[in-house]
């Protein structure tokens, strides 16, 4: 038996560029966090090899620097490495690759395939048939080499390649990259370590997507994993068990407020989120002065308390009460703006009435304030 840990989709000097900068920077490199994490649990778990299917890097022009520190981040476990290049880091005829290899990076216990032919591992008594791409996108799939290999008998067959498996995932990313659907079976693979989507995924008894190891996006699909794979014997059905790897945790909430309790419940949720969590807030529906100021005053404190919060609030009405209204005491012709400004939020330019009339409701609220303080 041997024991495996199957990874993918690193996307080492991912930018994150809708973050501000500072949270951008950490969240890149919570990534080289990961990939240290995954190398202390190689070692934990004993593992005989670590297989990344695909999209080490998140681009090809990262810096050497860059280069470097992913391939330090492996010194935890002195096993074997297996590394493939994927759509975000094909082996093109000059690459990311190429680069490691000119400045000396790759140490001897890892393995990048670059070529479609058997990596053998002796040692272990496996043979792993890897699918690199050799450009961003392919029409053909190239795992249809696997059915024909020879490797020694005895030996465990494991495929290891990157792109869609067809008629599985979402039609929407079905078509570049094809994988053929029943490909482990034809080929007589013992394990087929895809990488890819970006959530871990069990395709059939013996093909799963691993996910990404450090969550990437607003999306939930099982992300921030990796699986730790058992293969007993040739022939014999493996198991795979998925194992948190993460640092942050990614949330996409949606608050629609139309009643005032509605917006106690919204302003709950935001005040729950804390130092591990990347946060985006859609807001819609209708809130008036003084709930517009709580909701307000709750995102900015969560986005002190959060690794990053995003919050949209362009489906939201401001909706002032006659209450709002007198208080702000705007008789007259600003009575008359703030009645424009209401009737606007219908138009092309509610946003933007809406921002104006939150911006005036403050400016009156301060005069007020600083009024009543005055001796």
């Amino acid at each position: 038996m041997i024991k495996l840990l199957h990874t993918a989709d690193w996307q080492i000097g991912k930018l994150f560029g809708q973050f501000e900068p500072d949270d951008a920077a950490l969240l890149a490199e919570a990534r080289f966090n990961a990939v240290e994490r995954l190398a202390g649990l190689a070692t934990e778990q004993r593992v005989d090899l670590v297989l990344a299917a695909g999209d080490v890097f998140d681009a090809q022009g990262v810096s050497d620097r860059t280069i470097r520190r992913l391939f330090n981040a492996l010194a935890g476990f002195q096993g074997p490495w297996i590394l493939l290049p994927g759509n975000h880091d094909a082996a093109l005829a000059e690459s990311v690759w190429t680069r490691a290899a000119r400045i000396g990076a790759i140490p001897g216990n890892v393995t990048v395939c670059l070529q479609p032919e058997p990596v053998l591992l002796e040692s272990i008594g496996a043979a792993v048939l890897p699918a690199p791409l050799t450009q961003r996108h392919t029409y053909t799939d190239l795992t249809e080499w696997f059915a024909a290999a020879e490797t020694p008998a005895g030996m465990l067959r494991i495929g290891l390649a990157h792109g869609s498996v067809q008629g599985i995932l979402p039609e929407d990313i079905d078509s570049p990259n094809p994988i053929a659907a029943g490909r482990a079976e034809q080929a007589r693979l013992d394990y087929l370590a895809l990488g890819d989507w970006h959530g871990t995924k069990q395709v059939d008894a013996r093909t799963w997507y691993s996910g990404t190891p450090e969550t990437d996006r607003f999306k939930a699909n099982g992300s921030g994993q990796a699986l730790l794979a058992e293969l007993p014997e040739p022939g014999a059905l493996p198991t795979a068990t998925p194992v948190a790897t993460g640092q942050y945790r990614w949330h996409s909430e949606t608050l629609a407020l139309q009643v005032p309790s509605d917006v106690d419940l919204a302003l709950q949720k935001i005040s729950a989120f804390g130092p591990a969590d990347v946060v985006q807030i859609g807001v819609s529906g209708r809130i008036d002065l003084a709930g517009h100021r709580r909701l307000g005053q709750a995102i900015e404190q969560a986005r002190g308390k959060a690794r990053s919060l995003l919050a949209d609030l362009s489906e939201l009405r401001l909706d002032p009460t006659p209450e709002d209204i007198d208080a702000l005491k705007a008789d007259g012709y600003l009575g008359e703006v703030i009645a424009e400004l209401r009737a606007s939020q219908d138009g092309s330019g509610a946003e933007v009435a809406r921002d104006a009339l939150a911006l005036l409701a403050g400016i009156l609220d301060g005069r007020h304030a600083n009024a009543g303080g005055s001796p």
